[in-house]
């Protein structure tokens, strides 16, 4: 019971106070007239249907500067506002992990009721920070055909090595929910470090394994992996995996994951060369299984919203 009630009040910390300790996505920025000049007092507004306020905004500052932080992953429009200018806005906007998108707009004089809409590609290169951050959204996980564990998605990733875990084979990988440490570049997998939308739930020297949170893939939108680079205020270098959950939305939407095998799709590798070395038997897969529903969608249509998942999987060797 009373492990019950300390995983509820880390959930409803996570719940209430995201991103104390880990930068999420932010959209900056410098606005100046047709002369070069820069413009204090312009009214920025990012707008996202992943916003549950939809609109979030910031002011420039004396040197025309402005920043808007804490957005979740989507897609962003940016609309700038200033009395006796034409608006700009910039659509398409696409915000994954900690990035940091450099959005600047020149304002023109004109009619306050006339928008300029600015189309261009959207910014691929973070100006701002010095991490090396590898993201897989949900589309991704979903396309991926492998295992829903942080085992399974982080050695994607090129030069990172998983160390107590299962290696996943086909999906399988159950174990690796519980045991899993990783490091890149000769680093130590001691220095791992596990978030969930900013919230450390993996001290190093722990990683994944026993006692720590586990992860439930189909309430999380986006992985983040960092894998070089780490800011100043972390205390190790290795590698920090953030899971950035799902927040539902205005529409009721849901997902279903199921995976399993059984004995029957196990093969073997037990030749009669091997059996007359003394091999009697392999090691075959007797039952593995991962069953994910979740659900989420509007208590209060711009107001409130929920996402609930939950996840049972076993495995027998």
């Amino acid at each position: 019971m009373g492990r019950t009630v300390q995983r509820l009040v880390v959930f409803a910390v996570v719940g209430l106070f995201p991103s104390i300790l880990y930068a999420q996505a932010s959209i900056t920025g410098t606005v100046k007239d047709a002369l070069g000049a820069l413009l204090p007092g312009v009214t920025v507004e990012a707008s996202s249907p992943a916003l549950i306020e939809k609109v979030r905004s910031a002011v420039t500052d004396g040197t025309g500067q402005y920043r808007i932080v804490d957005l979740r992953p989507g897609t962003y429009a940016v609309t700038f506002t200033l009395a006796g200018f034409s608006s700009v806005k910039r659509e398409g906007i696409e915000l994954t992990g900690s990035f940091t998108a450099t959005v600047n707009a020149d304002l023109q004089v004109g009619s306050i009721a006339e928008t300029v809409t600015v189309s261009g590609q959207t910014p691929i290169v973070d100006v701002q920070g010095t991490g090396t951050e590898r993201v897989m959204n949900s589309d991704v996980i979903a396309a991926l055909p492998t295992g829903r564990t942080p085992m399974s998605l982080t050695t994607l990733i090129p030069g990172v090595v998983g160390f107590l875990g299962a290696q996943d084979v086909g999906g399988t990988d159950t174990l690796g929910a519980i045991n899993g440490q990783f490091a890149i570049h000769g680093g130590s997998n001691n220095d791992m470090r596990t978030m969930t939308d900013g919230f450390y739930t993996g001290g190093n020297r722990s990683g994944l394994q026993y006692g720590n949170n586990q992860p439930n893939v189909g309430s999380t939108e986006e992985v983040s992996v960092d894998v070089a680079g780490n800011t100043a205020e972390r205390a190790e270098g290795g590698i920090l995996i953030n899971f950035v959950p799902k927040a539902g939305g205005n529409q009721f939407t849901g997902s279903l994951f199921v995976s399993g095998t059984g004995s029957g799709l196990s093969g073997s590798n037990l030749t009669q060369r091997l059996k007359d070395l003394g091999f009697e038997t392999d090691v075959k897969v007797k039952k593995t299984y991962d069953v994910n529903p979740a659900f989420g969608g509007p208590i209060q249509r711009d107001k409130l919203w929920f996402f609930g998942s939950a996840r049972f999987f076993g495995y027998q060797n």
